[in-house]
């Protein structure tokens, strides 16, 4: 099989094209997009690399589904609508019964968050999957790290630390439920709860590398400080059996839950809620933003909680 016969036969994409949004496609040397009057684009690329991002064994519907989901991640955190998305495949050869599971879970996923893929390239080589989406938000209302204000209060979608959990129990082959596994393997972007934030939260960020993390990054950019409640964390479910401790480093710490963080005006509390339900997503009060630097977790009774301090300063990073 060629190259232009592997693009053609599975990432083609199911028939029918969105007339406006990609006036040119697969095909040429570049794809043409169209946005929407009074609207920017958001662009987000991420990269997964097989053995540092993915086990060799995993399932490939769940790995093309992932490969897609954890860009339009990035655009939800900016409260993006997702537009294309183009992917740079490297294969070490052709499997066809791989690539046919792989592409229909990519565009399982493209269809759930009407997101067309309109190019990219394929070449030989070592696993590795490159993702580039685009999206639209109107103008002046992307949700940007940089701009939480002293009394927000501090955000999160869903539940966290599930997808650390799997990770661990698979690292260390032990047994493992289908619903752990799912988080780990299927995240849900949050694009729908993105959409319907902007204007209302003031910054936003995608927890992919840990909360503590991430959270860190809006502070940073932001110039502020915060206070975390531990007691308030949403755990995942799949967390309940795990000593307390070990649950809020997971949350705290663990990656890949994909889930939102974000500030909020105290008085938008119930526009928040609305936006999550609205979007069909829970969405839990954690924390608040603070004058100075740095982030504070605390317990039910505001003393800090020194247990968890050393999740503080560790999170995903690709050269640790």
């Amino acid at each position: 099989m060629t190259e232009f016969e592997l693009i053609a036969q599975f990432f083609s994409g199911p028939a029918g094209r969105r007339p406006g949004r990609a006036p040119l496609g697969i095909g040429d040397d570049c794809a043409l997009l169209a946005c929407a009057p009074g609207h920017e684009l958001a662009i987000s690329t991420d990269m997964l690399v097989a053995g540092r991002h993915f086990f060799d064994d995993v399932d490939p519907a769940s790995l093309g589904w992932k490969t897609l989901a954890v860009n339009l991640s990035d655009l939800a955190a900016m409260g993006a609508r997702p537009l294309a998305f183009t992917l740079a495949l490297a294969l070490p050869a052709v499997d066809e019964q791989w690539l046919a599971a792989f592409a229909g879970g990519l565009f399982d996923c493209a269809a759930a968050f009407d997101c067309e893929l309109v190019g990219g390239d394929t070449t030989r080589g070592p696993l590795n999957l490159c993702v580039t989406v685009f999206g639209e938000v109107a103008a002046g209302r992307a949700l940007r790290r940089g701009a939480a204000q002293v009394g927000d209060e501090v955000w999160v979608s869903g539940s966290l630390g599930g997808a650390a959990l799997a990770l661990q129990r698979l690292l260390a082959s032990t047994s493992i439920d289908a619903g752990l596994r799912h988080l780990l393997e299927r995240p849900t972007p949050r694009v729908a709860l993105g959409q319907a934030l902007a204007g209302v939260a003031h910054a936003a960020i995608d927890v992919s590398d840990g909360l503590a993390q991430d959270l860190g990054h809006i502070l940073a950019a932001s110039h502020c400080g915060a206070e975390l409640r531990c007691d308030a964390l949403p755990f995942a479910a799949g967390l309940v059996d795990e000593p307390v401790d070990e649950r809020i480093r997971l949350a705290l710490s663990g990656g890949d839950d994909y889930e939102l963080c974000f500030t909020a005006a105290a008085d938008r509390r119930a526009d928040v809620v609305r936006a999550g339900a609205a979007s069909d997503t829970v969405v839990t009060r954690i924390g608040t933003v603070v004058a100075g630097h740095g982030l504070r977790v605390v317990d039910a009774n505001g003393a800090d909680s020194g247990s968890v301090a050393p999740a503080l300063t560790t999170g995903f990073d690709h050269f640790r």
